[in-house]
């Protein structure tokens, strides 16, 4: 049986703040923002390219704003990344080389945790054949 995660909760104290900075700086895709009451507001945002999105609202969550850490997507390529980021305003680290990819990492103002990674070319996901060449 397949399972596909399609949707993961980020928690975050101001939600317009959040979707600006997803959206405009990140680069997410606004696809739903619906205020349902009150007490509800259900807001869904997808990176470029994934069949994952995340949401973000009022009422959705007992999580603590920015207690989310590491959060991860991959990408084609750091630099590129990274430059996209900077140029939008976004504070992202350096690129980080290690031995299983090349990764850049950045916080949404709530201080929730995203790591973008590079694969490695050994990696099956980029298309090699899945063998650390390092064992």
């Amino acid at each position: 049986m397949d399972m596909k995660l399609e949707l993961v909760n980020v928690p975050v104290t101001d939600v317009d703040r959040a979707k600006e900075f997803y959206v405009d700086k990140v680069g997410f895709n606004a696809d739903h923002d619906h205020v349902v009451s009150d007490d509800l507001r259900f807001v869904q945002l997808t990176p470029p390219g994934s069949a994952c999105s995340i949401c973000i609202g009022t009422g959705l969550t007992q999580m603590t704003p920015g207690s989310l850490d590491n959060m991860q997507m991959v990408v084609s390529d750091a630099d590129a990344i990274r430059a996209e980021l900077v140029g939008r305003g976004v504070e992202a680290s350096e690129v980080d080389e290690q031995a299983w990819g090349r990764f850049v990492y950045f916080s949404d103002p709530d201080g929730n945790g995203w790591a973008l990674q590079e694969l490695p070319a050994w990696s099956q996901g980029a298309g090699g054949d899945g063998v650390n060449p390092d064992g």
